[in-house]
């Protein structure tokens, strides 16, 4: 069994792309939430990597979050009147005030909108009593439920993960009813599947192979696949996402992101994941045969580590498919519907895809309609 850990360690890389997540317009709360992190930690790494600098002295982050809460507020303010009906309040009817708050009330708040268009509140909710049945009524707060769940994968899952979901909330329906209402509604998956041969060009040595596509395991890191793929930017080309995926979980538990395919990217990946998980001796990583993995360079850094080197044979992409099978699962759901401007726009496309949904939030069939961090953490809990 696993050894447990004093507690999860993070690379410099990880917690300055947290902090410029920040700096983007996302909450602390919306961070920890998703990608694990306490919020009082990045608190801590918003301050350590944050430098407030000002010609008329500096502010500290209270005072600036005090700041643009009350610009949001006097902002939303000046808004709401010039999108809604500002100074011809006496030729708006009350349909067209419903309307106007229906079509804004996910930017602002009802009460908000009410409050400067001075309407009361009451009368607003009383525009909605309306005779539904109950049929229909559960279909309206069913589709709701959908288009979040759709909405939360960013359009990832179709019909039979949201209708999984929604079985473990305690929605008891059918898979069928989850379709009709997703076709009703206009709402279906992005994924795209796209299919690219690889052929075998070239003379190679044929290296030890433990794992002979036995993907079974007990525990978690028993057993890690590796491999790099491609992924395209606009202004610096291809750039190299080198992984590395528990078989147990289906976690990638260490990845490293470049401009080039060398040795070095794939160490990054291994000593993040080793950082990272702190595996036992006797560890399994299998790897195909390019030339990065069957560098000296690399093969001193699993040696260091105790870790046992397994080989794909000659020309079986099957001997390694489970990560073949991550990174199609990233081309489809993710890079196949971007078009990424250059490397650093890139990398943080596969920081949040890895941390923030494939890990922790991406359900699999092949774990029970689980999380990879869920499985994690259930191990650690039993070790």
């Amino acid at each position: 069994m696993e050894r447990k850990r004093a507690g999860k360690k993070y690379n410099n890389d990880f917690k300055k792309t947290i902090v410029d997540l920040y700096h983007a317009g996302n909450s602390v709360k919306e961070l920890s939430s998703e990608y694990g992190v306490s919020e009082v930690t990045i608190y801590k790494w918003v301050k350590a990597f944050t430098p407030i600098r000002s010609e008329e002295g500096s502010l500290t982050p209270k005072e600036l979050a005090a700041i643009q809460k009350e610009n949001l507020r006097l902002k939303q303010e000046l808004d709401i009147p010039k999108k809604g009906y500002g100074h011809i309040r006496e030729k708006v009817t009350e349909a067209e005030l419903k309307h106007f708050i229906e079509t804004y009330k996910e930017q602002y708040t009802v009460r908000k909108m009410c409050e400067v268009l001075t309407i009361p509140r009451s009368s607003h909710y009383n525009s909605f009593k309306k005779t539904v049945s109950n049929r229909e009524q559960e279909n309206q707060e069913l589709t709701k439920e959908i288009q979040r769940i759709h909405s939360k994968s960013r359009a990832r899952y179709g019909a039979p993960k949201i209708h999984k979901i929604l079985v473990n909330k305690g929605c008891y329906l059918s898979l069928k009813r989850v379709q009709r209402l997703m076709k009703k509604a206009g709402i279906r998956s992005i994924t795209k599947k796209k299919y690219r041969p690889y052929p075998s060009k070239g003379k190679v040595v044929q290296l030890n192979n433990l794992l002979k596509r036995d993907f079974s395991t007990q525990t978690i890191n028993e057993k890690w696949v590796a491999d790099i793929t491609y992924i395209p930017t606009l202004r610096d080309g291809w750039c190299y996402l080198a992984s590395v995926l528990d078989l147990h979980s289906k976690k990638i538990v260490g990845y490293s992101f470049s401009r080039s395919m060398t040795s070095e990217l794939v160490i990054e990946a291994l000593q993040n994941a080793y950082t990272a998980q702190k595996p036992r001796q006797g560890l399994i990583l299998h790897t195909d045969l390019g030339s990065q993995y069957t560098s000296s360079e690399f093969t001193q850094h699993v040696r260091k580590y105790e870790i046992k080197q397994s080989f794909s044979q000659k020309g079986c992409p099957y001997d390694n498919a489970c990560i073949e099978s991550f990174h199609a699962i990233l081309k489809k759901e993710e890079v196949y519907h971007t078009q990424y401007t250059d490397y650093s726009a890139a990398k943080l496309a596969m920081f949040q895809f890895i941390e923030g949904w494939y890990n922790r939030n991406r359900i699999h069939s092949s774990l029970g309609y689980q999380t990879p961090q869920a499985i994690e953490d259930q191990m650690r809990k039993t070790a």
